[in-house]
């Protein structure tokens, strides 16, 4: 079961990852776009976040919006106010992905390490597969003390936590064929 936002719809990519907009997201992919094409600091960034932001508002009635059709619509915003150069450089990675790690390790149960790292390695090659280009790991600490059956953090709480942060640095350079994956765990 899905709970959608009211105000915005949610992109939905090709592997059928559902993302929040995120307007400051879409913000840094025209201004990528712009400053590639010879733009830089372009003055219609913002007024172009802006309008397609109250076009996702206008669109209500469809709780979730293709991605393709999302970049499809700033490419023809762009060629219709006569920037058509900068639209060969609009081809954006879905938003950021935050995923939480104490889910993970309710899943597996505490003190089953094994079962959470084989779900945690699906997971992550399930994200690399949408194309995003930056991943939030969140929950580092409580899902570590899941893990271990702790109340409090100890000597063996700091080595499993290194575990995490090292196996995940691992999957996202040995899946990704992009090196630009941005992770941060927390």
């Amino acid at each position: 079961m899905v709970a959608f936002k009211e105000e915005f719809p949610y992109l939905r990519c090709a592997s059928g990852q559902l993302f929040e907009f995120n307007q400051q997201w879409l913000r840094a992919e025209i201004t990528r776009a712009a400053d590639k094409a010879g733009y830089a600091s372009w003055w219609l960034t913002d007024h172009i976040t802006e309008s397609i932001t109250f076009y996702l508002r206008l669109r209500n009635d469809e709780p979730v919006v293709p991605f393709d059709q999302l970049s499809q619509t700033v490419r023809y915003v762009l060629k219709v106010i006569g920037y058509k150069e900068i639209i060969p450089f609009f081809s954006p990675a879905p938003p950021p992905i935050a995923f939480s790690l104490v889910e993970i390790a309710e899943e597996a149960g505490a003190g089953y390490e094994l079962a959470f790292f084989d779900r945690l390695e699906k997971r992550i090659t399930a994200i690399v597969n949408t194309g995003t280009d930056s991943v939030q790991l969140v929950g580092l600490q409580q899902c570590v003390k899941h893990l271990r059956g702790a109340k409090t953090w100890t000597r063996a709480c700091d080595s499993l936590r290194e575990e995490v942060v090292c196996f995940v640095r691992e999957k996202l350079a040995a899946r990704g064929e992009r090196e630009h994956i941005r992770c941060s765990v927390r």
